[in-house]
């Protein structure tokens, strides 16, 4: 193919000059193709790399880094962004499989320019496959979850839909039912483009928080863009002018879209890589809650007393623990949209601040700490190398942060003498009665509570209750692992 484009690219050029050709190369595909051209040849440019054993040397060309054209890159870039999604995004326990839909060749010009005709296409096929599957299933009233990402390939002449879908039916969420943080990836330099529709019972928009982009774009709903109302899509388009990890939310209807958890984070991975390199990275939106006991639906008018803090949407016991391989370098980015502040503290390690959404932080201000304070409309990215294995908790400091449904309003009654008299006496009105709270809430999470509410400390580990709850998870640290799932408690050594 190579050969091919090196030795009639300049014709095809002449031909269309010439009026021979009734077609057009856009400027992005010419830069493309020359940019192809460039890859793997040695006179523009390669490093030389010498084993230090042996003394033997071998020169590697540079790669054009193409994002498009070729079909190496092409490959490369679908199987990584499935196995971004698949091992990092989407619910481990979640079964998937994964369908790539292409086009007939007279489709896919038209399809490449048309996004919306292009959607309605990738749509109707998603609903075949999701009839398909509930018909396997015997549900017909399920849905699959599923994501679709377009790939763009021989420049700007055929584009792909690739899906990867759940096997089976999921429950049914309400549209505002919160996702555990939706990330999207991409890279400095990047343009990107984003099809928001809006299915909703209510107008929405996307304000792209902490990005650099032309007004146009930064989603305001009335000052910078019309509302997206009810079953419209709107498509959001920019080039990337910076790296960093990053939040985007809702700019119309903030506090209900907000408090029922509409946000995300956007990761923008730096065009040169970095130095020293980043083994794993997690991203983790903060948020807060207040789900009245008994009940589903979060309150949004809610300014202050929340009872439900989360890491991505999940309170502990039911937080993913995050596995590290000893001797990784390890970045933790957090997203913070919620009401309040949030001092995140690591036990067994320090780390260093070394970007915001403003940018990076420069080295000559970086200093070791053990907690990173979270603002509200900010995120913090720290980084540790995880040298000490173990299984260390990694929570908010604030103390009500780390519990689940709790009740503010109860009378305060530590160091009150009840009495197993008093007791008694109340359970012969309320059979259900327990004293509580005389000397502290821990040991007393096991008593009743109404449908759909969780304990207010809860969780067992090697040596019994934690007693925490919320913004809590614990870092595994392990020597010798060949995956990251879940390696189970750590083994103490004998005499630590």
């Amino acid at each position: 193919m190579y050969e091919v484009v090196r030795d009639n690219l300049e014709t095809l050029y002449g031909a269309i000059d010439d009026g021979a050709l009734a077609v057009r190369v856009p400027k992005h595909a010419k830069k493309e193709l020359d940019a192809y051209l460039s890859c793997g040849v040695l006179c523009r440019g390669f490093a030389r790399l010498r084993c230090g054993s042996c003394a033997d040397s071998l020169l590697v060309a540079f790669s054009c880094k193409g994002r498009g054209f070729c079909p190496s890159c092409t490959g490369k870039r679908m199987c990584a962004t499935a196995a971004n999604m698949i091992e990092h995004v989407l619910p481990s326990e979640a079964a998937r499989c994964q369908w790539v839909l292409t086009f007939p060749f007279p489709w896919r010009p038209v399809l490449a320019r048309d996004g919306a005709l292009l959607g309605a296409l990738t749509r109707i096929f998603l609903e075949s496959v999701q009839t398909f599957y509930a018909k396997r299933a015997d549900a017909p009233d399920g849905k699959t979850g599923a994501f679709t990402v377009i790939q763009r390939t021989s420049s700007d002449a055929h584009c792909l839909a690739q899906i990867v879908i759940g096997r089976g039916p999921l429950p049914h969420q309400s549209c505002y039912q919160p996702p555990s943080a939706a990330t999207a990836e991409a890279v400095e330099g990047d343009r990107v483009r984003f099809y928001v529709t809006n299915k909703l019972p209510e107008r929405t928009s996307v304000h792209w928080h902490g990005i650099l982009l032309a007004n146009g774009m930064d989603g305001v709903a009335g000052l910078n863009q019309p509302h997206i109302e009810p079953g419209e899509t709107y498509v959001y388009e920019f080039t990337l002018k910076q790296h960093g990890v990053f939040t985007c939310h809702p700019h119309s209807d903030e506090m209900v879209q907000m408090a029922m958890g509409m946000m995300g984070a956007f990761v923008i991975h730096p065009k040169v890589p970095e130095n020293p390199r980043v083994d794993r990275h997690f991203v983790v939106m903060l948020h807060e809650w207040f789900v009245e006991p008994g009940t589903a639906t979060p309150n949004p008018s809610v300014m202050l007393d929340f009872n439900m803090f989360t890491f991505n949407s999940r309170v502990w016991p039911g937080t993913d623990p995050w596995v590290v391989k000893k001797g990784d370098r390890v970045r933790f980015s957090f997203g913070n949209l919620s009401m309040d502040s949030h001092p995140i503290h690591v036990h067994g390690y320090s780390f260093e601040e070394v970007g915001t959404d403003g940018g990076d932080v420069p080295k000559s201000a970086r200093r070791p700490e053990t907690t990173v304070s979270v603002p509200v409309g900010s995120t913090r990215t720290v980084e540790l190398v995880a040298n000490v294995e173990g299984d260390w908790a990694f929570h908010c400091h604030k103390s009500h942060h780390t519990m689940n449904a709790m009740g503010h309003d109860i009378p305060n009654m530590i160091g009150v003498r009840q009495g197993a008299s008093l007791e008694q006496r109340l359970r012969s009105v309320l059979p259900s009665y327990m004293a509580m709270g005389e000397t502290g809430m821990g040991g007393m999470m096991d008593m009743g509570r109404p449908k759909n509410t969780l304990p207010m400390m809860t969780g067992d580990g090697p040596f019994g209750p934690i007693e925490m709850g919320g913004m809590f998870t614990v870092l595994k640290v392990r020597a010798g692992i060949t995956s990251y799932e879940d390696p189970g408690w750590y083994q103490n050594p004998p005499g630590s």
